[in-house]
């Protein structure tokens, strides 16, 4: 059981860490993630015509989940950066690797909710036949989901 509490630990961390990967492989300041550019309108909502409230919706809904995001890109950044350094170092501790998995899991999973939470805001915007050219959009995409 403890075993597979182990590796159940590892998949999550790793299917976590793969945004943070690709973090990782661009130039960020030492301290912190790189800087999110302004968030705009997802992917979903490109080529879709929207009136000028609509646009505000969309505007004031994107902008403010921003500050949530940031502090949570914050949070599994730190998570991940302390737990490479922790595997590299003399003073391994398996019980802080955990914590510092689980933090930087439960950071990814606040990221992920909101996205939803978003996303659910957004389509809420849009008029029924709207509602159809983006589900249509979603229903044509093919291959994974590029990180916003």
């Amino acid at each position: 059981m403890k075993h597979l509490s182990i590796v159940l630990s590892l998949l999550l961390l790793s299917a976590c860490s793969m945004p943070l990967v690709a973090l990782a492989q661009q130039e960020f300041a030492p301290d912190g993630p790189p800087p999110r550019a302004m968030p705009g309108p997802p992917p979903f909502l490109h080529g879709i015509e929207l009136s000028e409230a609509q646009q505000d919706k969309v505007f004031a809904a994107t902008h403010a989940q921003a500050p949530l995001l940031r502090e949570q890109e914050r949070i599994a950044f730190q998570a991940h950066a302390q737990l490479r350094a922790l595997a590299a170092s003399d003073a391994y501790d398996d019980a802080k690797a955990g914590a510092l998995a689980s933090t930087a899991a439960q950071a990814m999973a606040a990221i992920s909710l909101q996205q939803a939470r978003l996303e659910q805001q957004l389509l809420a915007v849009l008029t029924p036949e709207q509602r159809k050219q983006a589900q249509q959009r979603h229903d044509g995409r093919s291959g994974p989901r590029r990180p916003q």
